[in-house]
């Protein structure tokens, strides 16, 4: 059997579809955020501006941040040595799992090596362990919680997105007394909308089911002190499980959950993913710790950054240009052809110097391809007004609707 030949022809029906992924090979430039210098094939290269980082605030440039971390890596070196439980857990650890407790209001805290690995290893463990346990999940969660919740093998039920009627009857059709998890996220990635959590939480009083929320795009940005959604709308006590992660506006590495202190030990205990991996490096954990003591001090960086946004989507309604409504910092922009989205992205990249992934299938449905637009605080006016201007030259040649979605 030609396995390569196997492989070849599945890469090729993606690339066919439009939907075949290229890296863009960058090297951030430090100080300089949102810039970067971009690699071609060649190795020539070029100067870009960034325009679809999840370092949301910029806090993976932060003097403080960097500062802390070339302590630590002084101070401690280069790795954790080993697991969490063989030689791995460093002081930096305890501090950093203290400081997200805190941020969240809860009891405990447990950090991971990504959010990806919190969400897969948190849902995995709590589902599999508790008995007899269902597990309620939003239509749009993320892949992290879908492939834990299908890893624990627990009985899931798949409710409407952010539909509170949905979730309600069908936790109204399962026995009572049998343990229930309600999975959602406060913002949802792709589209930038907002789940109801102060309803999801009276639903999940009301049939006797724990709560798991993922602010993984909005903690450090929402709040007054950065821990997410539920802290902006009062919430925080009333979830059970706050998943998060320190690769986004925290700018750093890692994922975590914050929750009471017999839960947090539990997964601690029984999470694979969890037990049988390396410990974060010392450093970077110095780094989140700093991260997160800064943006609960400092509401600078969040104002900064939806001043950035509101003049984006200004700007983006001036020409005409349609991108999808919420409530959240995240812009995407419709295209609505992964062809097209590609083509598009591949434009700017070579003729103006932006670069924005091309969001495609199986990210996204298929007929909602689009551009994810993240601004930040450190991009100028003037790289708004050249983003905008690139986009309206590219939809007026593209022949692209200009209906807003």
């Amino acid at each position: 059997m030609n396995y390569e030949e196997l492989m070849s022809a599945k890469l090729n029906a993606l690339r066919d579809d439009g939907n075949y992924r290229v890296f863009a090979d960058l090297e951030r430039q430090r100080g300089s955020f949102p810039r970067a210098t971009r690699y071609d094939d060649k190795g020539k290269t070029s100067e870009v501006t960034v325009w679809c980082s999840n370092d949301y605030l910029g806090m993976g440039q932060n003097p403080a941040v960097l500062k802390a971390m070339k302590e630590a890596i002084d101070k401690c070196g280069a790795g954790a040595g080993g697991t969490r439980n063989i030689s791995g857990t460093n002081h930096y650890h305890v501090e950093l799992e203290r400081e997200l407790a805190d941020l969240h209001g809860k009891e405990s805290a447990l950090i991971f090596t990504s959010g990806y690995v919190s969400n897969w290893a948190s849902l995995g463990t709590l589902a599999s362990r508790l008995p007899n346990c269902v597990v309620l999940s939003d239509a749009g969660n993320h892949a992290s919680m879908i492939e834990g919740i299908r890893h624990s093998r627990a009985e899931k039920h798949v409710f409407k997105h952010n539909d509170v009627e949905d979730l309600n009857r069908k936790l109204s059709e399962i026995e009572p007394g049998r343990p229930k998890i309600i999975a959602f996220e406060s913002v949802y990635s792709m589209d930038g909308d907002i789940g109801p959590i102060a309803e999801f939480c009276d639903v999940a009083k009301a049939h006797g089911a724990l709560t798991y929320l993922d602010e993984v795009h909005a903690v450090g940005l929402y709040g007054p002190r950065g821990g997410g959604v539920a802290e902006r709308e009062g919430l925080m006590d009333r979830v059970d499980v706050i998943e998060g992660t320190l690769g986004k506006a925290f700018g750093v590495l890692g994922g975590y959950i914050a929750a009471s202190e017999t839960l947090c030990d539990f997964v601690r205990s029984f999470a694979s993913g969890f037990i049988f991996t390396t410990a974060l490096p010392p450093a970077v954990a110095a780094g989140a710790i700093t991260s997160i003591r800064h943006l609960k001090q400092s509401n600078q960086e969040r104002l900064a950054q939806r001043d950035r946004v509101a003049l984006l989507r200004s700007r983006l309604d001036q020409f005409g240009i349609p991108y999808m409504r919420n409530e959240s910092h995240i812009v995407p922009v419709v295209v609505g052809d992964p062809v097209k989205c590609k083509w598009i992205t591949d434009w700017l990249l070579e003729n103006a110097g932006i670069y924005v992934q091309p969001i495609n299938y199986p990210t996204v449905p298929k007929g909602t391809e689009r551009l994810r637009i993240t601004p930040s605080p450190l991009h100028t006016d003037k790289d708004i007004e050249h983003l905008v201007s690139s986009l309206n030259f590219l939809w007026s040649q593209c022949a692209l609707s200009r209906a807003v979605a």
